[in-house]
């Protein structure tokens, strides 16, 4: 039977079915798949198989080399100076612990059932401990560090003008002091050593020394009960 009698009783002819396919896929240099080759289907893409990564085996691996121990050569020797300070201290509790147990009274009253003499006799105890720990750090190798944290180069020779005229300012503190009054041989102190460190503000400097000399003469006289000298000043202040 044909389908279509009219045209006289013949099938049209049908166009051959598409076949798709992939092309395969080239085999690398080296490379070895070991599983059986599957068919790619439309529109896949297969990545070939890698080698496996080869690990040198534990024998061949070196052994890490350790690092050489520093040699921070001889032990430091103990700074004999310091001695002196450990004697100092241990002098100075002594002296406290005399003074203590010779000079001062046994006064107790109701007030005071201690007396005077256990607290000056507890400070010089603590200085002589202070003196013998100090004296075992130093026979240990204990020294002190070095100066650190200030912008000061310890190279540098020292400033012998600025350390005269301090001086000589708190000289001339002492000699005007009882003559003068503290307010001018206080002002002349406070002047001085502004101006033996640098400052060159001559005006503002004597007004602030004035200032300080005025608050320090009335803080001691009101606020502590001690009253400095006046000397040409007195009846004025």
């Amino acid at each position: 039977m044909t389908s279509r009698p009219d045209r006289g009783g013949e099938q049209p002819s049908r166009p051959p079915a598409v076949q798709t396919s992939v092309p395969p896929i080239p085999e690398q240099a080296g490379v070895q798949t070991s599983a059986p080759s599957v068919p790619a289907q439309a529109g896949a893409e297969r990545t070939p198989d890698l080698p496996e990564v080869v690990r040198p085996a534990p024998a061949d691996v070196p052994p890490p080399v350790a690092d050489p121990v520093a040699d921070d050569g001889p032990a430091p020797k103990p700074d004999r100076a310091q001695y002196g300070v450990c004697a100092f201290l241990a002098l100075v509790g002594g002296l406290v612990i005399l003074d203590a147990t010779t000079r001062i009274g046994h006064a107790v009253s109701s007030a005071d059932p201690i007396g005077p003499k256990p607290v000056p006799i507890l400070l010089g105890v603590l200085l002589l401990i202070v003196a013998a720990i100090y004296a075992v750090d130093v026979a240990r190798g204990g020294t002190g560090e070095p100066e650190a944290g200030e912008d000061v180069d310890l190279s540098s020779p020292i400033d012998w003008r600025t350390v005269l005229l301090l001086i000589g300012a708190f000289l001339v503190n002492a000699v005007l002091i009882e003559r003068l009054g503290w307010v001018i041989s206080g002002t002349l102190l406070f002047w001085g050593s502004a101006f033996a460190l640098g400052n060159r503000h001559y005006v503002r400097n004597l007004l602030i020394a004035v200032a300080l000399s005025l608050i320090t003469f009335y803080a001691f006289a009101i606020g502590l009960g001690v009253n400095l000298p006046a000397g040409v000043l007195q009846g004025i202040l």
